[in-house]
């Protein structure tokens, strides 16, 4: 099956969303979503930014991150911070550090001066805004106690996030019509976030020849991400075991028959994320029966990427994918018919059983935390079908938006060794043929991508995706 590295798409004239020249302040960016915030609701509207939690005991914290929607209106990752927007104004509510904040962990930028940042029109500590929560909506904050504070604070119940109603319900519907397309700051951020991904990725595969284990593969592509003072946009998957599809363990030895699976993305200090997958051989060199999986995989993915412009729905991609996959797997003998009947019988997710991707933005899955009212279009609801059930984004694309294109292959044993399934496809697998396959756990090709005006980016294509240009990579 011949394939190709992923094309870059519509490079002639930049698009209105990313042009650099164009990237305004972050005061005039904040500006910007406050009015359009305001264009689409008539009532008040208090975001916090959450706050630290405890790992074991008070002083000693997880790393704080500030709550997406509220990052999205106020710019910086304020702790214990709150903002309030109506009628395009923005007012910040916090207070200065006190004497004990500052012995521990240094000077910080005070209420006034934060506030001439961001652009908001007033500030005032956290007490006062008790006196101005009436009639306003929020959404809830993922942390169970700010989540509390915020039912304090409004004096009534806060429900979780995919049980919202009322005036909460609108609001998070306008925060998916405003963050489910990208301005030119936020563009800007995930580019910087997609660089520092790619140099993280070479890294990983530049150390796999000396390393012995996957955590010291996850060591040099994390410490580049940190180099830049940025952080993971979420937990590193670097794995032999790339069946395993969210893999947290990072003890397996590395033998030189293994694959490795890398999935790992940077986010940058402002939140914004990138996401990106790659996998190698530990020895430089895809065996046979590795480079022909690697090349079917290969294949899903620039197809998907060649078809995702304005328009397009992203189901397509997926079954695009899909199909790509099984036709792939219908050549080497390991699935027996036509690719199409086989993805009708989804036959395909016994090895590719997960969506082809989702939104990017502020959260590597965007908005999640909102269920599926970013991620599908209104009116429409998750599949319960074998392989589409975990279908991320069912919405068509349009201009602005910024998605993951990640198809891959998987012998999860699981799956593979269910005897119903194993009944119901007796006659579209080749059992037999498939253990030739026995040194291929799992492949997964990952990119980001920005739909422009008439076609695509990729914002991750200095990362080489065809076999040769990793092994050459790998084995410098």
């Amino acid at each position: 099956m011949q394939t190709q590295s992923h094309p870059s798409i519509e490079p002639s004239q930049p698009n209105r969303f990313a042009s650099d020249n164009s990237i305004p302040s972050l005061a005039e960016t904040l500006r910007q979503r406050h009015q359009t915030l305001a264009e689409q609701i008539n009532f008040p509207v208090i975001l916090w930014s959450g706050r630290r939690s405890s790992r074991n005991f008070p002083a000693n914290a997880y790393p704080f991150r500030a709550s997406s929607h509220f990052l999205y209106f106020a710019g910086l990752p304020l702790h214990n911070a709150v903002i309030r927007l109506e009628s395009g104004k923005l007012e910040l509510f916090m207070d200065d550090a006190t004497p004990a904040d500052i012995l521990w962990h240094g000077e910080t930028a005070k209420r006034d001066r934060i506030a001439e940042q961001i652009g908001a029109d007033s500030a005032y500590p956290l007490a006062r805004l008790k006196s101005v929560t009436e009639g306003a909506a929020t959404v809830p904050v993922q942390d169970a106690a700010v989540c509390l504070q915020q039912s304090q604070f409004l004096d009534r119940l806060i429900t979780p996030a995919n049980a919202l109603q009322g005036i909460d319900w609108q609001l998070a519907n306008a925060i998916v019509h405003l963050r489910l397309t990208h301005d030119a700051g936020a563009i800007a951020e995930i580019r910087k976030a997609a660089m520092v991904t790619v140099q993280a990725h070479k890294a990983g595969m530049i150390a796999t020849p000396k390393a012995q284990t996957e955590a010291q593969v996850r060591a040099a592509m994390e410490s580049v991400i940190m180099a830049n003072n940025m952080t993971c946009a979420y937990g590193s998957i670097v794995t032999v075991h790339g069946e395993v599809l969210h893999s947290d363990r990072y003890h397996h030895p590395l033998q030189p028959n293994d694959l490795l699976l890398a999935d790992v993305g940077a986010e940058a200090e402002t939140g914004w994320a990138s996401d990106v997958t790659r996998t190698w051989a530990v020895s430089g060199k895809f065996s046979p029966t590795q480079r022909a999986i690697y090349d079917v995989v290969l294949a899903a993915h620039d197809r998907c990427i060649e078809k995702a412009r304005p328009g397009v729905e992203y189901r397509e991609l997926h079954q695009v994918a899909a199909t790509t996959i099984a036709d792939g797997l219908v050549d080497l003998g390991i699935l027996h018919g036509r690719a199409e009947d086989l993805v009708e019988q989804d036959a395909h997710a016994l090895f590719f059983p997960h969506g082809v991707g989702h939104l990017l933005g502020l959260d590597v899955h965007d908005m999640e935390d909102l269920g599926d009212l970013a991620g599908y279009e209104p009116g429409r609801t998750r599949s319960d079908r074998f392989g589409w059930c975990y279908l991320r984004l069912d919405r068509p694309l349009r201009p602005g938006m910024a998605v993951t294109i990640e198809p891959g292959f998987y012998q999860v044993p699981a799956l593979l060794n269910d005897p119903e399934r194993r009944e119901n496809y007796r006659a579209m697998v080749n059992w037999e043929r498939l253990e030739q396959f026995a040194d291929v756990r799992g492949i997964r090709i990952e990119d980001d991508v920005f739909i422009t005006t008439r076609g695509c980016e990729v914002l991750t294509a200095d990362l080489p995706t065809s076999a040769e240009a990793i092994e050459a990579i790998v084995q410098e």
